[in-house]
């Protein structure tokens, strides 16, 4: 963990999420201030719950994000929605590029890019999500994959403010799977290492978050590895007391 950096955990609830569930997220919001001195708080719902949760969340030691947007501001493009829709109803930052997109809707890196540049025109923060699959990293390809995601998925202006880097290995999205703490810190390192080098001083300030099967029981000694500031959760951000036992073993 790099001191000077905030830790940040943000939940993905991916397609999950009806107004019954808002009781989950209301225990997210009560247990929020006790871990408000360890990091930041985020969940990203399903669009259909962003302005219900930023209400709720509204003064609360939590924020609310989006899970995906359009590039474009406007227009016929039925389905989709604008980076400006989702700040409207409360979204304080946007995933992008999530390898679910990057696979089921064939999402290439330069409508990633065009992506994060829409979150900036909105007014909030991208979350960039890298990571190989499993018959990449069996053929060592992991490395020159995110170099590939990160020279280019990122924007030229990318600062520490607008830009969050996720690192999710494909393979352990949902599987149960996690990278040794030893893996985790050399491809972190990596990743900082790119960043700095493009980057420079905003490089070396930006969050880098570990996904992929994230759990209370494992989130210590991921949350430890230098380079890793926080976490971006999937199944485990669905539960209040799983989400917060997570953001707990930040350090």
């Amino acid at each position: 963990m790099t001191d000077a950096i905030r830790p940040l955990i943000a939940g993905n609830w991916k397609m999950n999420g009806l107004k019954a569930q808002a009781a989950e997220f209301d225990a997210m919001l009560n247990g929020a201030a006790d871990v408000a001195g360890k990091a930041d708080l985020l969940v990203c719902p399903p669009a259909t719950l962003i302005a219900a949760f930023a209400e709720k969340a509204r003064g609360k030691k939590a924020a609310v994000g989006a899970q995906d947007c359009h590039p474009k501001v406007s227009g016929a493009h039925t389905g989709d929605i604008a980076a400006e829709m989702l700040t409207d109803a409360g979204a304080t930052a946007i995933i992008v590029g999530h390898s679910e997109r990057r696979a089921d809707h064939g999402e290439s890196d330069i409508l990633v890019k065009q992506k994060a540049e829409a979150a900036w025109r909105a007014g909030v923060t991208a979350i960039v999500c890298i990571g190989e699959t499993q018959a990449q990293r069996d053929a060592g390809q992991t490395l020159e994959i995110l170099r590939g995601q990160l020279n280019l998925s990122l924007p030229d202006a990318s600062t520490a403010a607008n830009l969050i880097v996720a690192y999710e290995p494909v393979w352990a999205i949902g599987t149960g799977l996690t990278p040794t703490a030893k893996d985790v810190e050399q491809i972190h390192g990596f990743i900082r290492e790119l960043l700095t080098s493009r980057f420079k001083d905003e490089g070396a300030r930006m969050r880098i978050l570990y996904g992929g099967s994230v759990k209370p029981s494992n989130a210590a000694e991921l949350m430890a590895v230098k380079n890793v500031n926080g976490a971006l959760v999937g199944g485990a951000s669905l539960k209040a007391a799983d989400f917060l036992a997570i953001a707990k073993g930040c350090p």
